[in-house]
């Protein structure tokens, strides 16, 4: 036998290479936990990437609308201007009608003055008759005084005449009186409407008029000269926006790049997890898978006592609650979701201090009911509703469908989560479904920092 054992010892070498693969499984873990760490930091990078693309690309998006309103308005100015630009026109050809119809007043004032001076002549002239014809009535009426008793029907006669001419007179100083005042008027008149050569000899009325072109001139031009810099300001408004637009459709393909790039370094991240190999991420993803199991157990025993149908606890018909914001819905389930969850959810947390959350989402993101901390009423102030009432609303985002509608064993994603008011962290998180006897409900998303 100890001959035989030592025939046998020139194979010694082969025991100590049996020794060597241990350590070689210890440098594959070490390679593997390697490969893990740095497809996370990879992956926590892909994240802020992509997150800083989204808010550039919301910026720029916000820029365009902007710049798409603008364009609207400045083509409404061109509007307004165009309408203005004609009313300036059709108001001069009104001031030219005017200057001609005024005109032709000024002719017929002109006829109507040599008409009243006419009739002033006229006057003056039974004026003159009537002033005669009492002299004569007078005379007669001597006559017929002297003619004694036979001249006394005579003398009659001769005082009515005198009577007579002296009304006829007065009548004839009132018309030359009245004549004298309409003349004086009208011609007033007819030197404010006359027309005249040179601008300083012009009447009133057509100074007026003058100024009255002159401004509305002055507008006409005004509106063209803001027609032409709002068509110019349109073009290059026309151009920015071209060039918004192309950069958001650069925009939509870096961040398509750098949702790939996100994906690889998470499928990295869960082939490492896969291997069976511990790592800082096993822990979370053994608690979502089992807190996936602990919900899906709560619910189906709830069908089992009738405590809520299957209808019910797949209910989508998410209904507005009023005056929230951001907006908040309910549904059939919501009282079962808050009498059930909190005992897994709350649970949870004690995890891990780097844990953040632990919420169950049915398959279209909605959380019913959030981590308790996170479960405030709305106070009406959208950076602290966003960031603490988070609770009955839809999260329909790239990671929370994701984590919702996934159906493998565990899903293992890195985002950018917005806490309200510009604030945002980087963090993972770990979901498994939920599956209610047979059917997909949704899943257990757990999150957790870095």
């Amino acid at each position: 036998m100890f001959s035989a054992f030592k025939k046998s010892k020139p194979v010694e070498p082969v025991a100590t290479v049996a020794v060597e693969p241990p350590a070689s499984r210890i440098d594959m873990h070490a390679a593997i936990d390697s490969i893990g760490k740095q497809a996370s930091n990879m992956g926590r990078e892909a994240a802020e990437v992509r997150g800083l693309m989204e808010d550039t690309h919301k910026v720029s998006a916000g820029q365009a609308k902007v710049l798409s309103a603008l364009a609207g308005q400045v083509q409404e100015i061109t509007r307004a201007q165009d309408g203005i630009s004609k009313v300036s026109n059709e108001s001069l050809g009104a001031v030219e009608r005017a200057r001609k119809a005024v005109e032709d007043v000024g002719t017929e004032v002109a006829g109507i003055v040599s008409t009243l001076r006419q009739v002033s002549s006229a006057a003056g002239t039974i004026t003159q008759i009537a002033l005669q014809t009492r002299l004569v009535a007078f005379n007669a009426s001597v006559e017929a005084k002297r003619a004694g008793e036979a001249g006394r029907g005579f003398g009659v006669v001769a005082d009515a005449v005198k009577d007579l001419a002296a009304k006829v007179e007065s009548s004839s100083k009132e018309i030359m009186s009245t004549v004298g005042e309409l003349d004086a008027r009208i011609e007033a008149l007819s030197r404010e409407i006359r027309v005249q050569e040179g601008q300083d000899k012009q009447g009133g009325f057509h100074r007026a008029l003058a100024d009255v072109q002159t401004g509305v001139a002055s507008i006409t031009a005004a509106a063209e000269q803001s027609h032409s810099i709002c068509g110019a300001l349109n073009e290059q408004m026309g151009a920015v926006e071209a060039e918004i637009h192309q950069t958001g459709r650069a925009l939509d393909a870096a961040m398509s790049r750098s949702e790939s790039f996100l994906k690889v370094s998470e499928h990295l991240i869960e082939l490492v997890a896969e291997c069976g190999i511990q790592t800082e991420d096993t822990p979370f993803i053994t608690a979502a898978t089992e807190a996936a199991g602990q919900i899906a157990k709560l619910l189906e025993d709830s069908l089992r006592t009738s405590t809520i149908t299957m209808a019910d606890l797949f209910d989508e018909n998410y209904r507005p609650i009023p005056r929230t914001t951001p907006q908040q819905h309910t549904t059939r389930f919501v009282e079962l979701a808050d009498r059930l969850f909190p005992q897994v959810q709350e649970r949870m947390l004690s995890l891990s201090p780097k844990v953040v959350f632990c919420i169950a989402a049915d398959r279209n993101g909605y959380i019913a009911t959030h981590n308790k901390k996170y479960c405030h009423p709305q106070r009406g102030d959208v950076a602290w509703d966003t960031a603490n009432s988070r609770y009955r609303r839809v999260f329909n985002d790239r990671t929370g469908l994701a984590s919702a509608r996934n159906q493998r064993p565990f899903l293992l994603q890195t985002y950018r989560r917005d806490m309200g008011g510009g604030n945002f962290v980087v963090m993972k998180e770990a979901a498994a479904p939920i599956t209610v006897n047979g059917k997909h409900w949704g899943g257990l998303r757990l999150a957790f920092h870095f």
